[in-house]
């Protein structure tokens, strides 16, 4: 039940955001414990000016294809299911469409069942 926002620099063709969309998605299917069809993606294409970023800070060289992905998850993983997540993702993002592993940058975040409203005006993960 995770939402993912993925931001990125502007201009990428529809081609490049499906791809991104698809391999984010089969990387936390296959390794973070997330059912297929629970897919919630929020893009956000910025200008230059509006996404900055340091293109050395603990990993690098970083380039124009850097891309943030900001998970908030219901449930907690382990250490070892972000680790190979964090993996499994960039495999993905570079088989297609191609992003350097370089420039993949994720944060995760945890919160809480009553935090979860998928609809209705109900807290829809928590028992009545």
């Amino acid at each position: 039940m995770p939402i993912i926002h993925l931001s990125l620099l502007k201009g990428k063709t529809t081609a490049h955001l499906d791809a991104v969309s698809a391999s984010v998605q089969q990387a936390l299917v296959e390794a973070f414990d997330v059912p297929a069809d629970d897919l919630f993606q929020v893009v956000h294409q910025l200008a230059e000016t509006e996404l900055r970023f340091d293109r050395h800070y603990m990993a690098g060289p970083r380039s124009n294809a850097w891309l943030l992905v900001e998970i908030t998850a219901g449930k907690p993983r382990s250490i070892e299911t972000k680790k190979r997540f964090y993996q499994v993702l960039t495999e993905r993002l570079a088989a297609k469409p191609g992003i350097h592993p370089n420039d993949v940058m994720v944060v995760i975040r945890h919160n809480n069942p009553e935090d979860w409203s998928f609809g209705g005006g109900t807290a829809s993960l928590v028992s009545a």
